[in-house]
């Protein structure tokens, strides 16, 4: 019984870890435009900022997008789905788990599955 609590207590410090790693990699690398709880104001959106940072917690419109979606604009880039330039592509910063961090970083902020 000592043995499955420890192994319980040992899986929970990693699961918390990555999400706590994944929440530094956001705030780092995308909350300067997006916003630290992920509403699309962040400190670098100006009145004139070309466009207006997607709003993670907008239930409605992050259902649509597939995780493969997500990872695509964050690895490629706002052209990867004909969105803003702006959106910088991230493939030669963040490894493959950064990524995969973050697409379940912000489907934490709208609390929704994405497309399939």
């Amino acid at each position: 019984m000592v043995r499955v609590f420890m192994l319980f207590f040992a899986l929970s410090l990693v699961t918390d870890a990555i999400a706590s790693d994944s929440e530094t990699t956001y705030k780092f690398y995308c909350a300067q435009c997006h916003g630290v709880n992920g509403d699309g104001t962040g400190p670098n959106v100006t009145a004139d900022f070309a466009t207006d940072p997607r709003n993670f917690t907008k239930k409605e419109d992050m259902a649509k997008l597939s995780d493969a979606d997500i990872r695509s604009v964050i690895l490629d880039g706002g052209p990867a789905l004909s969105k803003s330039a702006l959106m910088p592509p991230w493939s030669k910063t963040l490894t493959s788990e950064e990524v995969d961090g973050l697409v379940q970083v912000l489907r934490g902020f709208c609390n929704c599955q994405g497309a399939p």
